[in-house]
């Protein structure tokens, strides 16, 4: 039977805002964006609101914002004027930070609030698609600076109970992240550069326990650092791999852009 809890995700949020303004070549983002609009009616499920772990957001200790109405942080460089002007009014969240921060604290970590930081493009601009209507609440919490796989891990596993109150756990990531690499734009990807995705995808799908220790080791993976120079990217998945508790991981979406391969991930939900 499929579990009754909520599903978490991994999602890919792409380059800046590049579902919002020209691209080339121009479908280059067209199969990520649909797979985003198409996401929560795809899950079948209408979460009462969102915890957002992106990329963008690195803290000393675990941090929550705690604004009732973030605004957007443009925290990307040298794109289009209108990308500036994009408006995602969701509401924050900040009944739920309390509990949250409670989880967080029972696990062993500390934590902090922030009250002036919006919303970065690792949430604005892929949420964007995925709920067009902004119109359910939305906490974002921080990666901790000192990118420690186990301790993301163990983040996730404390935040678990979440997903019986309603709330989707997002990680806001990529599955390849080298920019050099992608600015590059490769023709086709190269059996070096499909090393890690390829173990990513069958990690995601191992037992659990199995899944989360491999993905405490990452770096050990084949062409992990080509994939991730800097581990910000995939922490994401670490959290919402550990949130998902028994539930099995699976390949919800996959496609190549800018000539490496993407990949968004889904664990437990209906079957």
């Amino acid at each position: 039977m499929a579990s009754e809890l909520l599903p978490t995700v991994f999602l890919p949020h792409g380059a800046g805002p590049c579902f919002f303004m020209p691209w080339q070549p121009a479908d280059t983002w067209d199969a990520t964006a649909h797979w985003l609009r198409e996401l929560l009616p795809t899950l079948g499920i209408r979460p009462q609101a969102l915890l957002v772990i992106s990329a963008h957001w690195e803290e000393s200790v675990f941090t929550l914002n705690t604004q009732a109405a973030p605004g957007l942080l443009y925290d990307y460089y040298g794109f289009p004027p209108h990308t500036y002007e994009l408006q995602w009014p969701a509401p924050g969240a900040p009944e739920l930070a309390g509990p949250v921060a409670q989880l967080i604290e029972q696990a062993g970590f500390a934590t902090a609030i922030e009250q002036q930081r919006g919303f970065d493009h690792g949430v604005f601009v892929p949420l964007k698609l995925v709920c067009p209507q902004a119109d359910i609440p939305v906490l974002q919490l921080s990666l901790r600076a000192d990118m420690d796989a186990a301790a993301h891990l163990a983040l996730g596993q404390a935040l678990a109970p979440l997903r019986e109150q309603g709330v989707l756990i997002i990680g806001s990531g990529m599955s390849f992240h080298n920019i050099p690499l992608m600015r590059a734009n490769l023709a086709l990807p190269t059996p070096v550069v499909t090393a890690f995705d390829q173990w990513l995808t069958e990690t995601v799908g191992l037992p659990p326990s199995e899944r989360n220790q491999a993905l405490q080791d990452w770096t050990e993976a084949p062409g992990a650092r080509l994939a991730h120079p800097d581990a910000e990217h995939l922490l994401p998945l670490h959290v919402v791999a550990g949130a998902a508790g028994s539930d099995r991981g699976a390949t919800a979406f996959h496609t190549v852009a800018m000539g490496v391969p993407l990949a968004g991930y889904v664990f437990g939900g209906r079957e």
